[in-house]
């Protein structure tokens, strides 16, 4: 369990036979007797008294195994203490006053929990990708210092330690009349979460972090050329809307002081629920992917970029549509507001769902039931075609309720609005699997074509066609 065979340095003179005792080649002589176990004491050699042999002590490392288990049983422990920690302060507070303190506080910790579960899911992905033998690296265009799946999860380790912390300090040091200090705790965890991304050191993987920053420069502002992962990263942004929708409201509060006090109840104040800058702020990453999608047509001519572009532009009515509600008379909602958010919210869900699985996956009959070809699903659930019925019919699903998630006068259960919001991570947890491979099967179908003389098949037209341009 502990230690292990001790070997000599390669240029040390010393060396030991297994099971016997140690010789010295280049002097010609027999240690003798002082070598006990794992010691070597001075000795004097041809009379000097100098020379002697250096103290070697065994090295006592515990086995990864042990290791492991102690780890996890300290995350066991740190969950129960922080677990135990917040529940007696939110016991403590008045019931009139828990529900909506539940809320702020969820409000400003909600947004950085969603962020920590996508990266233990990206983490799933890359681990995956390793397995199935895709170069994940090739595809995003990474250098040879991009972070693993192994590297993932240990940033997800972290963020799952520091961000519940972080929000049990502040139930505590409110419940217990420290309210500056419980108001500093938010504020200063996503001052972290900045600094450590902007940190301009060549520390915590600094190479990843500018392509990180790089990648969402090129997104806010596409003027240059739109690779894969541009494309790529902004889909994910856009299952992402609701983070930012709460950072905004979080930093707002933040802003104008209003962390842990009770301006925040009103739903009309700068920062209520009412504010015009949620729907604002909820409709940026579909933009983003629109003036993407007239970049891509602008620089290929492909007509599909067009149609892409237009899948993106159905989720602008139902943000506002839904806004709206607050501003206009209750009649005016029920009469005529309603039935057109209603309208396009059916328009958006199917027209999203039909690219997802149409475009993005570029499924097909003969490739759902015929596994001809080395698929990432059909290598790891090789004929078992109940995985591609299975995200099918949940991709429908969850891009129904994501619609929820977009309207802002549906957003009166704040569990029910996360629920929901963890669950579209999941949905773009699957849809990156396909999307992937997808991309991955293009990239090896294209040399393939350039060197085979024989006439292509219907099925390698369709794919070549479809690979001439982006269609994420």
């Amino acid at each position: 369990m502990f230690g292990g065979q001790v070997a000599a340095p390669i240029n040390s003179p010393h060396l030991r036979r297994s099971g016997s005792r140690a010789v010295v080649s280049d002097l010609g002589a027999e240690l003798g007797n002082g070598v006990e176990n794992s010691y070597v004491h001075p000795l004097e050699i041809n009379g000097s008294k100098n020379a002697s042999i250096p103290l070697v002590t065994a090295a006592i490392v515990p086995s990864p195994t042990l290791l492991w288990r102690f780890k996890v049983l300290l995350f066991l422990l740190w969950g129960f203490i922080c677990g135990k920690t917040g529940w007696q302060s939110v016991m403590r507070m008045s019931a009139d006053l828990r529900d909506l303190f539940l809320y702020e506080a969820f409000l400003y910790y909600n947004p950085l929990l969603l962020v920590t579960t996508m990266a233990w899911l990206w983490g799933i992905n890359l681990w995956v990708f390793s397995r199935s033998n895709i170069n994940y690296a090739k595809i995003f265009d990474l250098d040879q210092n991009h972070l693993t799946h192994r590297e993932i999860w240990k940033c997800a380790t972290w963020m799952t330690i520091i961000v519940p912390t972080s929000m049990t300090a502040y139930l505590y040091l409110y419940s217990n009349g420290e309210v500056s200090l419980a108001a500093s705790q938010p504020v200063l965890l996503y001052f972290a979460v900045v600094m450590l991304l902007i940190f301009p050191f060549d520390i915590f993987y600094f190479s990843s972090r500018y392509y990180l920053l790089r990648a969402l420069w090129r997104i806010v502002l596409p003027l240059q050329a739109i690779t894969f992962s541009d494309f790529f990263l902004a889909d994910i942004l856009t299952s992402m809307a609701k983070v930012f929708s709460d950072i905004e409201r979080s930093v707002c509060r933040m802003v104008h002081r209003q962390v842990a006090t009770i301006a925040w109840f009103e739903a009309d104040s700068v920062c209520g629920s009412h504010s015009v800058a949620i729907p604002l702020v909820l409709v940026l990453p579909y933009l983003f992917r629109f003036f993407q999608c007239l970049r891509q047509y602008r620089d290929i001519g492909e007509r599909s970029a067009l149609l892409n572009a237009l899948k993106y532009s159905t989720a602008v009515p139902v943000i506002f549509l839904s806004a709206l509600k607050y501003h206009v008379l209750p009649e005016s909602w029920t009469n005529f507001y309603r039935p057109l958010w209603l309208l396009s919210s059916v328009l958006n869900s199917l027209y999203s769902f039909y690219w997802d699985v149409a475009r993005d996956w570029d499924f097909s009959f003969a490739r759902m039931f015929k596994f001809n070809k080395s698929h990432l699903y059909s290598h790891l659930l090789h004929g078992r075609t109940w995985v591609y019925f299975w995200v099918i019919g949940s991709n429908l699903i969850l891009r129904c309720t994501w619609t929820y998630k977009l309207s802002a006068h549906l957003r009166n259960n704040y569990l029910t609005v996360f629920t929901i919001a963890a669950l579209e991570i999941f949905r773009r947890f699957q849809w990156i699997f396909f999307r992937v491979e997808n991309e991955w099967n293009k990239i090896n179908f294209r040399p393939n074509m350039q060197l085979s003389m024989n006439d292509p098949s219907d099925d390698e037209v369709k794919l070549l066609s479809s690979s001439a341009g982006y269609n994420v």
